[in-house]
């Protein structure tokens, strides 16, 4: 996303999700490194379940901005 894209729409579902993602990664990284912190695990899972909703949400809404969302995103298989 562009970064003043970003900075204006912080409440959007696009937003919300691109930052899910972000962090999801960072959390999936960090658990390859220290396979036993089942507190980030238990974060991480939370994260998923977050971004799976609004993902759902997004998909009734508007279903030509889910599949270019996660078109961008690469997260799922289309």
């Amino acid at each position: 996303m562009v970064k003043e894209e970003k900075e204006e729409n912080r409440g959007s579902v696009e937003f919300q999700v691109f930052s899910f993602t972000n962090k999801i990664w960072r959390l999936a990284s960090h658990l390859e490194l220290h396979k036993k912190d089942f507190s980030s695990e238990r974060g991480l899972r939370r994260l998923l379940g977050k971004r799976r909703r609004l993902l759902a949400y997004l998909a009734k809404k508007n279903r030509v901005c889910y599949k270019k969302l996660i078109g961008q995103l690469n997260i799922r298989e289309q």
